[in-house]
Order: C-alpha cells, then sequence, then structure tokens
C-alpha cells in the first residue's frame, strides 16, 4: 500500500523539526540539558548507548502507531461499516497497480471472458475493442442517433468492473417492454446519452469507466465510423457485420468501409508498451480482424516487443468459420494482414461434451486442434483444457488468464529481466477474493 515510505518520510521531517527547534533555541542561548536529565535518571549500570536504542525503536514505533491509527480513523469515517474492506480494497488496488501491462484486442462475449480473468492480475490492463456492430441495440442506435456501437464497449466495461457491483448488473440490463425501448439495454443508452452530453464518444467511455470503477481501460479502436465489407468465395460481396456473420460462404476478403480511418492514438501507445498482446478468442472476422484493419494497429502489434498470442475459439461459427481448423484460424489473421502479429496459437485440446449435441444442431464443431499445421506457421501451440460449460460453450476466464500471464513469465525468467527489472514488469500473481 505504500505506507513504509511514508512512515519514512514522516520521520525524516520530524528529525528535521526536532533539528530546527534545537538550533533556534541554541541561537537564543536556551539549553535543557534534556538529555543529561535523562543520564541522570537512568540507573548506572544501564550503558547509555542502550537508552539510544530504546529512545529510537520506542520513538519510531510510536510515530508508526499514530499514523496508523490517524490512517485507521480516516476509514471508519469514510466506510464506518466496512472499515477493514476497504483497506483490502486499497492493498488490491495497489498489488494490482504493478502487474504486467496487459493489452486484449477482440470484442464480442470472447474478449469480455479474458477480461474477467486478466483483471485479477493487473490494473494495468487495455482492451482494445471493434466498433463495426450493426445488429441489435448498438445497430439501431447507430442508425437512429449516430454513435458508434456501443454494446461490446458496454460488455467490457462490465466485465473489468466488479462482479458484485449493482452498477454492472444495471449497465447489463435490457429492456423488454416500452415503445423505442425493447432490446435496448441501460448500458448502450447510457454510453449514448454521454456521448450526447460530451461530445465525444471517447470521453463517454472514460466517464462510464469511472461510474463502473474498472480495473483497466476500455478503448475503441478507432473512433471513426465504420463498416465492414466481405467477398464471399463465390465472389459476392456482402456489407454489414450482421449479414457478415451470416453468411454461408467462406469468406475470401474482409475490409473497413471507408478503409482511410485512423486508430485511436491511446490504442496505438498501449500496444507499443504492452508486456503481452492478445488476440481473441471471438469472431474470428467479425470481432478480432476489424481491429486488425483498422490502420497503425497491425503495424503498432508488429513493432512490439510484447508477448503476442492468438487465442483460437473452442468452437466453429456457423458461416462465418465452419469447417476452419486452429491452424485456419491463424493462417487467415496472417494472411489479412500479411504481418507476423503473435508468436504462439493458444488451442483448447479439452472435450466439450454436456453441450456439444446442441451445437452440433446448430451447425457449430468444436475447433479441430490440428498442431503440426500451427507449427508449419512457425507458432508455437499452447494447449490446454480450457473449456468452460455453463448455458453455453465457453473459455474458462480464470484458466485462461492463468496460461497466458505463464507465458509472460517464463519468457521474463528466460530473459533474465525478474532480477534487472522493478516490479510492473514482473507481477503476475491473482489478487483472491
Amino acid at each position: 500500500m505504500k505506507l513504509k515510505r511514508w512512515i519514512v518520510v514522516a520521520l525524516f521531517g520530524f528529525v528535521l523539526v526536532l533539528a530546527g527547534f534545537g538550533r533556534v533555541l541554541k541561537h537564543y542561548a536556551f539549553n535543557f540539558h534534556i538529555n543529561d536529565t535523562i543520564n541522570n535518571l537512568v540507573p548506572k549500570p544501564i550503558p547509555g548507548a542502550f537508552v539510544d536504542v530504546i529512545f529510537i525503536l520506542g520513538g519510531s514505533a510510536l510515530v508508526y502507531y499514530g499514523i496508523r491509527q490517524w490512517m485507521r480513523s480516516i476509514v471508519a469515517v469514510i466506510s464506518p461499516h466496512d472499515g477493514s474492506r476497504l483497506i483490502e480494497v486499497i492493498y488490491e488496488r495497489r498489488q494490482l497497480d504493478r502487474g504486467y501491462r496487459l493489452v486484449a484486442i477482440g470484442g464480442g462475449t470472447g474478449l469480455s471472458t479474458v477480461l474477467r480473468g486478466l483483471k485479477q492480475y493487473s490494473t494495468n490492463l487495455t482492451a482494445i475493442v471493434t466498433v463495426t456492430d450493426d445488429g441489435g441495440s448498438s445497430g439501431r442506435l447507430r442508425s437512429e442517433l449516430g454513435v458508434l456501437p456501443p454494446g461490446d464497449i458496454r460488455n467490457c466495461l462490465v466485465a473489468l468492473a466488479d462482479s458484485e457491483s449493482m452498477m454492472a448488473e444495471l449497465f447489463q440490463y435490457r429492456f423488454n417492454e416500452g415503445d423505442g425501448l425493447v432490446g435496448h439495454s441501460f448500458g448502450n443508452l447510457f454510453i449514448a446519452a454521454m456521448c450526447g452530453i460530451a461530445g465525444d464518444f471517447d470521453l463517454a467511455i472514460k466517464e462510464s469507466s469511472r461510474v463502473l470503477a474498472i480495473k483497466g481501460r476500455v478503448l475503441p479502436s478507432t473512433l471513426a465510423n465504420v463498416s465492414l465489407e466481405a467477398t464471399l468465395d463465390d465472389g459476392t460481396v456482402v456489407s454489414g457485420e450482421t449479414s457478415i456473420s451470416k453468411s454461408s460462404q467462406p469468406i475470401r476478403r474482409l475490409r473497413l468501409v471507408p478503409s482511410a480511418c485512423q486508430a485511436l492514438p491511446e490504442a496505438v501507445e498501449a500496444i507499443l508498451a504492452a508486456d503481452l498482446i492478445i488476440l481473441g478468442p471471438g469472431s474470428l472476422f467479425t470481432s478480432i480482424m476489424p481491429n486488425l484493419l483498422v490502420p497503425g494497429i497491425a503495424d503498432a502489434i508488429e513493432r512490439s516487443n510484447a508477448a503476442k498470442i492468438f487465442v483460437c475459439n473452442i468452437m466453429t461459427q456457423p458461416g462465418e468459420t465452419s469447417g476452419m481448423t486452429a491452424s485456419d484460424h491463424a493462417r487467415a489473421v496472417l494472411d489479412a494482414t500479411g504481418r507476423r502479429l503473435f508468436h504462439s496459437v493458444m488451442v483448447n485440446v479439452g472435450h466439450a461434451n454436456r453441450l456439444l449435441p446442441m451445437y452440433e444442431r446448430d451447425g457449430a464443431f468444436q475447433v479441430p486442434a490440428d498442431l503440426e499445421e500451427i507449427g508449419a506457421l512457425g507458432c508455437g501451440a499452447l494447449t490446454g483444457d480450457f473449456i468452460s460449460e455453463g448455458h453455453q460453450v465457453r473459455h474458462d476466464a480464470n484458466k485462461l488468464a492463468a496460461a497466458l500471464l505463464k507465458v509472460v513469465d517464463e519468457r521474463n525468467e528466460r530473459s533474465g529481466l525478474n532480477v534487472l527489472l522493478g516490479s510492473p514488469a514482473r507481477r503476475s500473481s491473482p489478487i483472491s477474493k
């Protein structure tokens, strides 16, 4: 909590004050002979050096105890019913502030999942989110109010907030009745309203982040009003993220319209300063790729000295990635950008059981882990059982985050950075709740 350093500062200041008073008193020829008086009171068998040590240690202890109790009194006033929990929160924040610099890129539920795991390790966490959504509540707000789609942004904000927060639940609340309100989530409307007040989408996200007190930050990859356009395998051109995700033909080429947009400078800075960059999981062509097509994003990833990992999806997405293996997912990203954007591919080798028949009826299958083909791409394969089967088959946020941070730990150990660097670049311990 950075208390010790301030106690030392206080002690040093106290010594200076005493020295100053002593100099003033000496200047005016005042001498109370305090030390001589004390020495006369101390029994002769006790050495004077021992008395000196007692004074130093006893005085330091009293200063520390006084400052500590003073802080507790302040905490009790701020949070009279749960002061101890406030102290724990402050301590957790301090520990998380010393974590790795993490950047996760994507959108949809996949990015939200990885953020829930990563926030246990660091608050130096940046989510870079796509803004090409044109369906559902986000699509309606985009067409009616002219704001960038807030849906994926909202999901990431909630993922980085306290999971027990009532405000987080409120942001996810979706109206099921009311003219014009049906289908909208409160969080989407809040961000849209904040955008209208602030006049800036980026500022609206920052204000919403403060409301939720999130661990980290959420950034759009661009502030331009862009949409997706895809050329399918049969030559058909499809416009809009929703239409592309529903297409039954394989996607041959993907592009942003307009293509001459600019990356958010804060997003580029976060990528260049990162210790770890994570691509995915999420819809390959409609959540991950749109970020990489924004000019400046892929270039920054390639230039960054961070560890770079592509997290492959567990299940295929009907139409969008039907029949694709893990290496096909990785190859699609490399081919679309023409850059070496990651060193490793994280692949699930566990097996979904209970929900698999339901997925297969809808045309979704578990992504085959063709590890040799991944190696042929010049990438390392990081394997593990990352499956969580609830209402849907998803990555287990905790397992995935632990595996990702382990990569950075091992990388630093190999390069000897743990010995040479200070706290920010070598902290990867989760804060348990």
